[in-house]
């Protein structure tokens, strides 16, 4: 089954502080902050939602294509998701801008300051979803990306036809109550972190157990302490898989919704769906960066069969 992936292209740009920024920033002082962070350890590293997703959902063996827009840097990116069998026949190349980026420093105490570039990803409106002929995409997700590329991809998917997961992740703060509940009446599936879920919450006045009752299911994840389903009138509660390490969260949640993709395009119950997407959150955890982990789907099912004790048909 080939599935739509909307959302952004990103280059990760990590750097390690080895000090502590609070010996460096002055409370009494910010009001003229001016400090420079020596950062020997830096790696750049492939992300953005759309292609995190897109790399999990292709090592289960699934069909995704990205909708995304991307600079003229994008090149390095390409040829690393075209090796993988990505298809990139849906994303766009803007001239004259970059790729989204994002500049990660860590300091000693884990405390993190982050500049991001959004460059060509605000053009994402420029992509359309195929209104007729769909070549084979049966279903979609819309992930963070440009605002007006969210809400048009959300539109289209919608008047074509196909399902998709509304996946609103750091994006959120920018729709208002109206937006967000459009979002929700046309998506087949919704699926946030607990923090969002409490803004969706907020922001449209409907009760999780009512944005449950308006798509097939609702999908809320809580880290370390596993995730919940709303189905129908079923509530599932799944267990987090211990991990081997614990070295980077960043992409954690992307690879847990390629799970979800992938159980709902195998027609997987909804327990084994959240089985399979909490194994793959704890799989890419041990590894730094967001698309350096790997596995086979013979692998995987030796991975969840000791995790939970029963066979699962990848």
């Amino acid at each position: 089954m080939s599935a739509l992936i909307c959302g952004s292209i990103a280059y990760d740009n990590i750097m390690v502080f080895e000090g502590r920024f609070k010996e460096h920033i002055l409370p009494d002082q910010i009001h003229i902050l001016n400090v420079s962070f020596l950062v020997p350890d830096l790696r750049r590293e492939f992300g953005g939602c759309a292609g995190n997703v897109a790399y999990n959902l292709r090592l289960l063996g699934g069909e995704p294509r990205i909708m995304a827009t991307v600079g003229t840097d994008f090149g390095p990116y390409r040829e690393w998701l075209t090796r993988q069998g990505v298809n990139l026949d849906h994303v766009l190349e803007v001239p004259g801008m970059l790729t989204a980026q994002a500049y990660i420093t860590t300091d000693l105490d884990d405390n993190q300051i982050t500049a991001f570039h959004p460059g060509a990803m605000n053009e994402a409106h420029r992509n359309v979803v195929p209104a007729g002929g769909t070549g084979g995409i049966e279903l979609g997700i819309v992930s963070p990306d440009g605002r007006q590329g969210m809400l048009d991809h959300a539109a289209q998917l919608h008047a074509a036809g196909i399902p998709f997961m509304f996946d609103p992740g750091q994006g959120l703060p920018m729709f208002d109550g109206d937006d967000l509940r459009h979002f929700v009446e046309r998506a087949t599936w919704v699926a946030v972190n607990d923090y969002e879920a409490r803004l969706l919450v907020d922001r449209t006045g409907w009760s999780e157990e009512q944005v449950a009752g308006k798509v097939r299911a609702l999908i809320v994840t809580h880290g370390a302490n596993g995730s919940t389903i709303r189905a129908g009138s079923e509530q599932l509660d799944i267990p987090a898989v211990k991990p081997r390490a614990v070295l980077d969260p960043t992409g954690c949640g992307d690879a847990y919704r390629a799970g979800l993709l992938h159980g709902i395009a195998r027609g997987l119950s909804w327990a084994d769906t959240g089985r399979l997407a909490s194994l793959l959150g704890a799989l890419k955890i041990a590894h730094k960066g967001t698309q350096n982990h790997s596995f086979t789907p013979a692998s995987l099912a030796r991975e969840f069969h000791a995790a939970f004790g029963h066979e699962l048909r990848l």
